[in-house]
């Protein structure tokens, strides 16, 4: 009998795998690969921190928690996920040996890998490990009077050696944080790529100079990531956030990741020494943490994509970027047309004598953000401006926490959202003075305020001075102003907005009947959509009831991804569609068909129990025409991929549609459309 929703977890496992795939993808040019090697192996390492843990904890519960995941569900999901990750990694391992180094070499390009050194780079590579990496390490005899903890994600060689007739285990850090993971040097016609973890190995005799060396095996610890914020209301979050996180690289061990040649009896050893009785033992390669690849030391444009050079959208410079939105909404979609438009709209902001104030919501931030520049300027330029900095953007809270201080000490009022609710909605709202009225203007976005992001999200970002929205931007940021918990109390009536928490669940509820009764009455119906992720069952169970009314359902997801396709009498009239390639999918666009009269809506929130229950979220209406019929173009293609796109079946099968007539990849058809 096949399960009414997939595992979140063994669904997500298999968008990771779909992005190994990419590296086995002989049509990628060959660096490439090497870069979604680097994000498969990111990705992983990220599962182990967050999810892995969640993963443990239900199998040990076996009972029902938060009142939607039932025990029987995930009853064999830690042992499913622990055998899908070991054929990947597997599959991974063959990729890397088997077509990715001889095809390297075949271009000139040796990467050592678990083999000796060539001793043309002998002296080279001895005078590099005596100048500038034996400063670095720290060797530590491990024996029962070890007092050590690892840190998360750290890469660790265990030395096995003889030192006065007796065997010693000695751990050693591998210092890729502080250097560079990879040394490269000119061997004759070859470029030769070199692990920082070689030139430790190679060099052990010049660090225990009295001992022989029997062997060395390279290990790795990953941590819980999760953070525990106290339930609290008043504005003591940023102080809180600083604590935990210097604790959170000493949460506890979920995976031990160790050299599979390892002997059994040194493995046991280390478990006992380390104290990592409780983690999930992994067998690995000699390298771990292949994420790195992403920073490989060679550029060829040849063996690279060809790049798409982002279009301008056509703005002129000769007027304020206002008065080009005043006359019509504008779309821009990311990496495909400039984000330069988003930051001139903050930096002419900033510098407008008229504006008087600036509102805008940021989740993840650039590390060299421009836009937050931006904020600080116009903040000293005598404007109000008001931001609400999300801190616990998981992973990004350090690098927001640096930001929202600067801001604060430039005179920009922040607002940090309560504890336990994220503000994940990307909206901004200036507000400029025209005599005696006041004009708006605004970004509602798919996704985060970040130029570096932008460059490989897709994403979309509405320009508009729409005042039925905007309106209702800013009645969104008085109550955030507020930090208050949404209740029956303060709720806000949203007529155009969709806003999580208030009525955005009811309002794609009602979005979706009205199909089903179009359906019923013999009308036009159907429904599109495409989000990151779908794993919240009150959504998911109306979109089965649309099925079964014989409304056409067309989902792309990209991640995770609950609803089960294709079954009789549930889900036989609901498709699903994953597409990876080269940029990140991000975007969320809702298309409902409305008896041949499509609405459209965009926003930042995925169907998700933590984006529907948790998150302060905003979607939003699309009027302007011109803009509709853009977005309608670019799902059509993306629905049309043959290419990089794969059909999710009701096993959870990715499968490769069939090219009929015309191979189609959607994101360079979008890239055609949108530069023409």
């Amino acid at each position: 009998m096949l399960p009414q929703y997939f595992n979140r977890d063994l669904s997500w496992l298999t968008f990771n795998e779909r992005v190994l795939d990419e590296a086995a993808n002989a049509q990628v040019p060959l660096l490439d690969r090497i870069k979604f090697l680097s994000i498969y192996s990111s990705n992983l390492d990220e599962f182990y921190r967050v999810r892995m843990p969640v993963l443990r904890a239900l199998t040990k519960v076996g009972q029902k928690k938060n009142n939607d995941i039932d025990a029987d569900e995930h009853a064999g999901a830690l042992d499913n996920a622990g055998n899908m990750i070991l054929a990947q990694q597997q599959k991974f391992g063959q990729i890397l040996t088997r077509e990715i180094l001889p095809q390297l070499k075949a271009n000139n390009i040796h990467l050592l890998y678990n083999e000796p050194l060539p001793d043309a780079l002998l002296d080279r590579v001895t005078g590099y490990f005596l100048t500038e990496v034996l400063a670095f390490l720290q060797p530590l005899a491990l024996n029962d009077q070890t007092k050590f903890f690892p840190e998360n994600n750290k890469l660790y060689y265990v030395v096995q050696l003889q030192d006065a007739g007796k065997e010693k285990l000695v751990l050693l850090n591998i210092p890729s944080d502080e250097l560079p993971r990879f040394y490269t040097a000119n061997a004759g016609d070859e470029q030769v790529v070199i692990f920082l973890d070689d030139i430790l190995r190679f060099s052990l005799d010049k660090l225990f100079k009295n001992a022989v060396i029997e062997n060395c095996y390279s290990i790795k610890i990953t941590r819980d990531a999760e953070l525990d914020l106290k339930d609290e209301y008043k504005d003591d979050l940023a102080e809180q956030l600083e604590t935990q996180l210097n604790k959170r690289d000493m949460g506890l061990a979920t995976r031990f990741l160790y050299q599979a040649d390892m002997p059994l009896r040194i493995l046991q050893q280390i478990i006992q020494f380390l104290d990592l009785q409780n983690a999930t033992t992994v067998q690995g390669g000699h390298y771990h943490n292949l994420k790195d690849f992403a920073a490989f030391p060679v550029e060829d444009n040849a063996l690279l994509f060809q790049r798409w050079p982002a279009t301008s959208s056509g703005i002129t410079v000769t007027e304020p970027l206002v008065s080009t939105i005043v006359k019509k909404d504008m779309l821009v979609s990311t990496p495909y047309q400039s984000y330069d438009t988003v930051l001139r709209f903050f930096n002419e902001a900033a510098n407008n004598p008229d504006v008087e104030e600036i509102n805008v919501t940021l989740y993840r931030v650039a590390s060299n953000s421009r836009i937050v520049n931006a904020l600080i300027s116009a903040a000293k330029n005598g404007k109000q401006v008001r931001v609400l900095v999300e801190l616990k953007a998981r992973f990004d809270e350090a690098n927001n926490l640096k930001w929202a201080k600067r801001m604060k000490a430039a005179g920009v009022q922040i607002i940090y959202s309560v504890t336990a609710l994220k503000v994940h909605a990307k909206v901004a709202l200036v507000k400029t003075r025209q005599g005696n009225r006041i004009k708006y203007s605004g970004l509602l976005a798919t996704g985060n305020f970040n130029e570096g992001t932008a460059k490989f999200y897709t994403d979309h970002i509405l320009f508009t001075t729409n005042p039925k929205l905007l309106r209702e931007v800013e009645l969104l940021f008085i109550f955030l102003a507020r930090r208050e918990k949404p209740s029956s109390a303060n709720q806000i009536k949203f007529k155009h907005l969709l806003v999580a928490q208030f009525n955005l669940q009811s309002r794609f509820l009602e979005l979706i009947d009205r199909e089903i009764r179009n359906a019923k009455n013999g009308l036009p119906s159907g429904i599109t959509i495409k989000m990151n992720n779908l794993e919240e069952r009150v959504l998911i169970d109306k979109l089965y009831e649309a099925s079964q009314a014989g409304v056409k359902v067309a989902l792309i997801i990209r991640s995770i991804c609950c609803l089960v396709p294709g079954v009789k009498d549930l889900s036989e009239n609901i498709t699903i569609k994953r597409i990876v390639d080269r940029y990140l999918e991000h975007g969320r666009v809702f298309l409902f068909n409305n008896n041949n009269d499509t609405q459209v809506f965009m926003g930042s929130a995925d169907w998700m129990n933590r984006n529907i229950y948790n998150r302060i979220e905003v979607c939003f209406p699309i009027f302007d025409i011109a803009v509709k019929q853009q977005l309608i173009q670019m799902i059509e293609l993306q629905l049309a991929d043959n290419v990089q796109a794969v059909i999710i079946d009701s096993q959870l099968n990715q499968l490769k549609p069939a090219i009929d007539d015309k191979a189609i990849q959607s994101q360079k058809e979008i890239y055609s459309l949108l530069n023409n």
